[in-house]
């Protein structure tokens, strides 16, 4: 049986909204404020100590257990309580109500680079944070230069760091910060700093802080991050806990719980305003839909979908030819499929009436990000009689869909699709896989 490492019980924390801080009183103030006490509380008992609309709960009745060697994910929103919760387990705030307990010796990354002194050089600082973080000298001896290595900044390690770009700050405050000494670690979005070749030594580095058998709670907006390094997810909402238990289950959780706290139809959006045309052959609206036909709230990479697209014909229209675009943000054609000149689906005519034609993809294949459909509608000898551009905007959720620990983001460039791998050395395979 593993021990537990960090015991979270019914945990709280609340702010009251516009709270000033507070100076220190003088004497006049001291003696007025005793005077006025009892007033004040009777105008609480009569009106209500605090106006709710006044009271913030960063955290409500949080509870969970990390047992030792073990990584549990933080995940939710902006404002859902993640970094309430690491600070009151690094004993910076105290939490309203409920118990925390840590077993072992804590070491926190929860703000990169802070204890760094601008006039001091990268040598002095490494010492200063350091110190600042709880590491004793002999410690930061053992480690020195392993700390400059891996920060890549041993050119510039007797210069004062004001001199530094941000990236070598960030690079030398992190190095310091991932070679602490402890067997807990609370980690709190440092991932992302530097440039991404600087990012992915992060990553290796934290992966072997796992593999040392370190307990670590791990609070990042990089599912593909916490994909991999982490056994749990616990997804915070509005300061309570909505889900804790598989990595994979957690984070459809979190991807669904986004797409249903995102104001109005933000995900997918459908432009009603870009179809209006007087052409007797007309493109009147388009649905995206699941392989049941109901209606979708949001996108992931590697999902089945269905785009409908409904038409109106006033007249005959011979041979018809749907199109469908796909563009990025900057407008770059990305996608671009037609029913009849591109897949070869020929229909003789489309009648006077009402329609639709239905584009089915089995593996929707873009990654996460933001992206732009554009419809058009040819017919022989017609040309295109009706095309409407930013016909719907949808924001892809990238997922983690070759089940490697990996998510999808645009980092790993725009398409992502089905494939296999296959390795041989010396004329012998030695690695296959076929995942779709």
């Amino acid at each position: 049986m593993s021990r537990t490492a960090i015991r979270v019980q019914n945990l709280s924390k609340r702010y009251r909204l516009g709270a000033r801080r507070e100076q220190y009183p003088t004497l006049r103030e001291t003696i007025m404020a005793t005077v006025k006490a009892p007033f004040r509380s009777l105008s609480g008992l009569l009106g209500g100590r605090e106006r709710d609309r006044d009271i913030l709960w960063a955290l409500k009745d949080v509870s969970l257990e990390v047992n030792e060697g073990e990584v549990l994910g933080i995940i939710g929103g902006n404002g859902a309580g993640k970094s309430t919760l690491l600070r009151i387990l690094s004993r910076i705030t105290r939490p309203t109500s409920g118990r925390a307990e840590i077993f072992g010796r804590v070491g926190s990354l929860l703000e990169v680079g802070t204890g760094f002194h601008p006039e001091l050089t990268g040598r002095e600082n490494v010492y200063l944070n350091g110190a600042v973080l709880g590491m004793r000298k002999t410690e930061i001896d053992r480690h020195f230069d392993s700390i400059v290595d891996f920060a890549g900044i041993e050119q510039f390690l007797d210069t004062p760091v004001k001199r530094y770009s941000t990236g070598m700050y960030v690079r030398l405050a992190f190095s310091v910060a991932a070679h602490l000494d402890t067997e807990i670690l609370l980690v709190d979005e440092v991932l992302a700093v530097g440039d991404m070749g600087f990012q992915e030594k992060c990553l290796g580095k934290m992966s072997e802080v796992t593999r040392q058998g370190r307990t670590v709670l791990f609070v990042s907006h990089n599912l593909g991050a916490v994909g991999k390094l982490c056994s749990r997810v616990a997804v915070l909402l509005r300061g309570e806990t909505a889900y804790l238990g598989g990595t994979e289950e957690g984070i459809a959780t979190y991807t669904k719980q986004y797409a249903e706290t995102t104001e109005g139809n933000d995900l997918i959006t459908v432009n009603a305003d870009s179809f209006h045309t007087d052409s007797k052959y007309r493109l009147a609206g388009l649905e995206i839909r699941n392989r049941e036909g109901q209606p979708l709230e949001y996108l992931c990479t590697g999902d089945p979908v269905v785009f409908r697209i409904k038409y109106e014909m006033r007249d005959e229209l011979r041979k018809p030819n749907f199109r469908l675009q796909i563009f990025s943000e900057d407008r770059t054609e990305l996608f671009r499929v037609a029913s009849a000149y591109i897949s070869g689906v020929h229909v003789p005519i489309l009648p006077v009436g009402t329609g639709h034609a239905d584009l089915l993809i089995d593996f929707f294949p873009f990654t996460s990000g933001k992206y732009f459909i554009d419809l058009g509608l040819a017919g022989h000898g017609e040309g295109f009689v009706h095309t409407v551009e930013y016909a719907a905007t949808i924001k892809v959720q990238g997922k983690d869909v070759y089940g490697s620990g990996v998510h999808m983001t645009t980092r790993l460039g725009f398409l992502v699709f089905p494939h296999d791998w296959a390795i041989s050395v010396n004329g012998q395979e030695i690695s296959t896989r076929s995942d779709q």
